[in-house]
């Protein structure tokens, strides 16, 4: 396992990280994801992510559970608000990071996260009092650094103005070989700012595994084919022209000596801006094929044959 020092904090974190969205405590079966944690503590995984929204704090409570006994200084645990726990319940007020803060704490049987993350941004709060309220939770200790999730440029521009707050050291995009917007805004503010990106969804909820294919049914142990890990995997992103695109990577990835789920991992990793690329391993066989990623070097004509292959899509 390779690691990136994320945004200008101290904290270094491993290319490969693991989330629990739609996974931990919701959709995975917890003794299969418990085996997921410790085969990534094994394999060199120290950011593990989370949020409150997932599961209604139940990913986080397994997350606690998960890595009780796991000394604290050697993980990376980073989580987030924003989204409605309760029906009054939600945004990025002062009141409600403090908390959904001391809420997540709980669950997650820690005196404080790595990195608190705003899963989205709150145009209902004043953004000064959103900044200033993630100030004192980290001078509070129970924040070390802060993060956004899918800020839109201008927003995040704003943050750096306000004066004498804390400072943003992660942005966390979708990002994949089938989804790059963050390329034209994004990742050029956040390098000029000195944020880094741990990107989520990098293998395309699995369509970048290549498991589903054109003409053929969806496999029945796929997040596809599971109402509870199915979040946005629709007849649009299973269309046959792309999943064709996705088949003839195959090749592409096997002349690199790598599986397509590597591929397509090590083609987010190639942006030097990237800390971080967040898997969602069902079994531990999972983590074992994509931490393989960390370190890998695409040649150009690789990289020129994955354009070539995805450029109608």
């Amino acid at each position: 396992m390779q690691y990136r020092k994320l945004g200008p904090s101290d904290v270094m974190v491993s290319e490969i990280s693991l989330g629990s969205w739609l996974t931990y405590g919701v959709g995975v079966e917890k003794t299969q994801a418990m085996a997921c944690v410790r085969k990534a503590l094994d394999l060199g995984v120290t950011l593990f992510d989370t949020s409150n929204i997932y599961g209604r704090g139940a990913a986080e409570s397994f997350l606690g559970e998960a890595l009780q006994g796991v000394d604290r200084a050697s993980y990376v645990l980073a989580s987030k608000l924003f989204f409605p726990m309760t029906a009054t319940d939600r945004g990025l007020s002062r009141a409600q990071i403090k908390k959904q803060l001391d809420a997540s704490l709980i669950r997650l049987k820690t005196d404080y996260l790595d990195l608190y993350q705003c899963h989205r941004y709150d145009p209902d709060t004043p953004l000064e009092e959103t900044m200033s309220a993630l100030t004192e939770a980290v001078q509070s200790g129970k924040v070390r650094h802060v993060g956004f999730s899918e800020w839109p440029a201008d927003k995040i521009a704003a943050a750096f103005e306000i004066p004498d707050v804390v400072r943003f050291v992660s942005s966390q995009p979708q990002y994949s070989l089938l989804w790059r917007q963050p390329e034209t805004k994004i990742f050029p503010l956040c390098a000029k700012l000195g944020v880094s990106q741990i990107v989520w969804s990098p293998l395309a909820q699995g369509i970048l595994t290549g498991k589903y294919r054109p003409g053929a049914p969806t496999p029945p142990d796929s997040r596809a084919a599971n109402p509870s890990m199915n979040s946005f995997l629709g007849p649009d992103d299973l269309n046959a022209k792309s999943l064709q695109a996705v088949q003839t990577l195959i090749p592409i990835a096997r002349e690199a000596g790598l599986t397509l789920p590597q591929l397509a991992l090590a083609w987010v990793l190639r942006q030097p801006n990237v800390a971080s690329a967040i898997i969602g391993a069902t079994k531990p066989e999972q983590v074992e094929e994509n931490v393989k990623a960390s370190g890998v070097h695409l040649s150009d004509n690789s990289l020129a044959l994955i354009e070539a292959a995805l450029a109608d899509i």
